[in-house]
């Protein structure tokens, strides 16, 4: 899987100023057992999290529909690329990148709306995917800082909640992708955190995210090696899970039909954002 996300509506990350301060520091899953798990983890039994979550309806269907025909009808798009460029032994599709063009802005903010409304649930059942990175700090009632916890999170409603997330938290350049049935895919186990260049964007990638477009095709499963998962494709869910080594994952191929997905990721603000009052 490719690109992912956590944004504004705009798709631009909105600072909240004076908020917050940071301090260095279902029917659509499929779960198979672990041959990799020791005994004792074999033993623990359902419930134990694995920080993979999906969402259905988190685009509508409608919406769906007319994302795959505006892709279909679109001269822009691309061979699929890995970290090293084009190989399509190991992803074969046809991409397009939505950044820097502005007559797929709606779409983009329509997918990047979908996707923090997403992200707002998983740190809810997961508070420290976004207090255990950073010491962070928040005005009180009292109108003192402090320690933002688990507990303080969770009595937070969306509106208190949301700024903080969008100061800490950015959006990834989305990728639609189009996989052909019976020949497209992503079989290559891989994880969306890796070393690439200079501004180290690539290692900020926090969480990864994919909303499927359609499923009117069998098998073309996200697949997640170390927790023997498959998420089963359902229209207008989105997925949700880490992005490093330990969610190492593949797109298995599609069959009877195309499968069409936008993915991206949520990546943390650069360090020169997020300390930059010192």
């Amino acid at each position: 899987m490719r690109p992912a996300a956590a944004a504004c509506d705009d798709g631009v990350p909105i600072t909240a100023r004076g908020v917050l301060r940071t301090r260095a520091g279902e029917d659509d899953v499929t779960e198979l057992a672990n041959p990799m798990a020791s005994a004792a983890e074999r033993d623990n039994g359902p419930g134990q999290p694995d920080f993979i979550e999906v969402y259905p309806g988190a685009l509508d269907v409608a919406a769906c529909v007319a994302l795959i025909e505006r892709f279909r009808a679109s001269r822009d798009s691309q061979p699929g690329r890995v970290g090293g460029g084009v190989m399509p032994e190991l992803k074969d599709s046809r991409d397009l990148t939505l950044a820097g063009r502005a007559e797929w802005r709606d779409v983009e903010a329509q997918l990047n709306t979908a996707v923090f409304g997403g992200v707002l649930r998983y740190l809810r059942r997961y508070p420290h995917t976004l207090i255990a990175p950073l010491m962070l700090e928040t005005p009180d009632n009292d109108g003192k800082r402090h320690r933002l916890t688990a507990e303080r999170l969770a009595a937070m409603d969306d509106a208190e909640l949301a700024p903080i997330v969008k100061t800490v938290l950015r959006p990834g350049a989305i990728n639609l992708q189009h996989y052909t049935a019976g020949r497209g895919g992503y079989p290559y186990w891989h994880c969306e955190l890796f070393p690439r260049d200079s501004q180290a964007e690539t290692l900020h990638r926090h969480l990864l995210w994919t909303i499927y477009l359609n499923d009117d095709f069998d098998e073309g499963e996200t697949e997640f090696l170390y927790q023997q998962r498959k998420i089963a494709p359902r229209t207008g869910a989105l997925l949700i899970a880490p992005a490093a080594f330990t969610h190492t994952h593949r797109g298995n191929r599609p069959k009877g039909g195309d499968k069409y997905i936008a993915t991206s990721w949520v990546l943390f603000q650069r360090a020169e954002q997020l300390f930059a009052n010192g």
